[in-house]
């Protein structure tokens, strides 16, 4: 069975808008199946001056969506908007009304502003800043409608009602955290001290009766593993360039959606090589270092991986770092209507998992809708490493590749360093031992860091709140033998502390790998 959407607002105001929504709603692997879209632009222009055709058109459809921003529109006879006449006849035929008003802090029209707080007096409304949150609260609100109605059994995963997740089984200090970062850096408006009840109705996590969707304990669970036991990220590092045993380094990362990413970014970054140089080689007074990775395109695969998985597959987030090159595969593959090519130019945003996707960009793990592959691009071509590939076979896979650093942007006295490490990694792959890359390293970079240094740089990795007392008993190094080599690892810009010796923390601020 499908359902008519009349969409209704001022057409010049929300040009784009409209076109996107309904393109959206199109395109969706749930929605489509289930809506059919009227759009007053798309009729033919020569019948469009019958007279009442939209009213028409609202009684024969199903549902008004209707988008309220400051301009209240040309007016009949009597005064009245095309918009107010479309929201007047859907109330008077019984309609589903679904209105969505433009926050803003510009002031409204009069007219404008009488008629949102009829909307407000009437029904029920959500409220927008950007397309990508109209989108999100569009989504929410017609898989409410369909679920409601009975029409789908199953709504898509982060949408779906879950009667076991109640909300002490969400973590109020993340919910907290993220409101905090949120109203920072994407102006989120929700007041500090907002209720979680609040918080998580405006991002659609909740319904007004109370109950909470799976993506609620997916961001804000406590133990979200606990219900979704595929919600995780599998991490493994091979000597080889392709699968073998033994595996150099294998982990399971388990929490939230925030923490699988950082946990999962956090292994790579510290399993590939960091080059060095000396402080001549750059213009202050830190030590230049440049992972072979670009951080910001490592990151992006993961976050998408994460967030537009399919949820209902029983495999996990898998990252797998080859001597050549970085995998990060994703259970599920591509939208509907996307394609591989499509990612390595401008297109339009498909979120598997919108809301997931809002609450992602929200936290700043996602910046702009539908950028993020072209994003990976220019990173790995900005560090002058091979483009990346993505595959979909099933299940969605992209592929980084790895390098040397012939193509660093470091230059003049930086050369020794790259000739080193070149000539030294190459020596050592052609005679099959690490002889060469050490020998190199040490040549060009000038820093070695010994095997205690190394330990105890990958113990405050593990845990930045260690004490010096800890990592005496952790690594059963002489006290005189820990600070010392805290006191190099700082000199050398690799680590710095923040806050005070009892109650602050470490920053390690580069891993280089020996």
């Amino acid at each position: 069975m499908s359902f008519r959407i009349f969409i209704s607002s001022v057409q010049k105001e929300f040009a784009k808008k409209r076109k996107w929504l309904a393109d959206y709603i199109r395109k969706d692997a749930i929605l489509g199946r289930f809506f059919e879209v009227f759009l007053f632009e798309e009729v033919p222009a020569q019948e469009r001056d019958a007279a009442g055709l939209y009213l028409n058109e609202v009684a024969a459809s199903d549902i008004y969506l209707g988008i309220i921003g400051n301009t209240y529109g040309n007016t009949n006879a009597k005064g009245v908007s095309a918009t107010e006449q479309e929201y007047n006849e859907a109330g008077k035929h019984h309609k589903e009304r679904i209105c969505f008003v433009l926050k803003t802090d510009k002031p409204r029209e009069p007219k404008q502003e009488r008629f949102v707080a009829k909307v407000n007096a009437e029904i029920v409304r959500k409220g927008f800043s950007t397309y990508d949150e109209l989108r999100t609260a569009v989504y929410a609100a017609l898989a409410n409608f369909l679920v409601s109605r009975e029409y789908i059994n199953v709504l898509p995963f982060d949408a779906s009602k879950n009667s076991g997740i109640v909300l002490s089984e969400l973590s109020v200090a993340k919910i907290r955290r993220f409101v905090k970062t949120a109203r920072e850096i994407r102006n989120f408006k929700i007041p500090a001290g907002a209720s979680p009840e609040h918080v998580l109705t405006a991002l659609d996590l909740m319904d007004d009766a109370g109950r909470i969707v799976n993506s609620a304990e997916l961001l804000f669970g406590k133990k979200p593993q606990r219900f979704f036991i595929s919600s995780e990220v599998k991490c493994m590092q091979f000597f080889a360039d392709k699968v073998s045993k033994p595996m150099a380094d294998y982990q399971v990362y388990r929490g939230d959606v925030f923490e699988l990413v950082d946990q999962a970014t956090h292994f790579v970054m510290t399993h590939i090589r960091n080059w060095v140089g000396t402080r001549d080689t750059g213009n202050t007074a830190q030590v230049p270092t440049k992972f072979e990775l670009p951080y910001d395109a490592v990151k992006e695969a993961i976050v998408n991986a994460v967030c537009h998985r399919d949820y209902t597959s029983n495999a996990s987030v898998q990252v797998m770092l080859f001597s050549d090159r970085l995998e990060v595969w994703s259970p599920g593959p591509l939208p509907r209507g996307m394609t591989v090519a499509m990612l390595a130019k401008p297109h339009r945003s498909i979120p598997v998992n919108p809301l997931l996707a809002n609450a992602m960009f929200l936290m700043g793990y996602v910046e702009r809708a539908g950028t993020g592959t072209e994003d990976i691009i220019v990173k790995c071509k900005d560090w002058g490493l091979s483009a990346p590939v993505w595959e979909d076979d099933g299940d969605f896979k992209v592929v980084l590749y790895r390098q040397g650093m012939e193509n660093s942007s470091h230059s003049g006295n930086n050369e020794g360093v790259n000739e080193g490490v070149n000539e030294g990694v190459n020596e050592g792959v052609n005679e099959g031992v690490n002889e060469g890359v050490n020998e190199g390293v040490n040549e060009g970079v000038k820093i070695l860091l010994s095997e205690k240094e190394q330990l105890i740089l990958k113990s405050i990795l593990k845990n930045p709140n260690i004490t010096t007392a800890l990592l005496v008993t952790q690594t059963k190094f002489a006290r005189a033998t820990v600070e010392r080599a805290l006191k190099k690892l700082k000199e050398l810009s690799l680590l710095r502390r923040i806050g005070a010796d009892k109650n602050g923390h470490w920053e390690v601020l580069s891993h280089p790998q020996n």
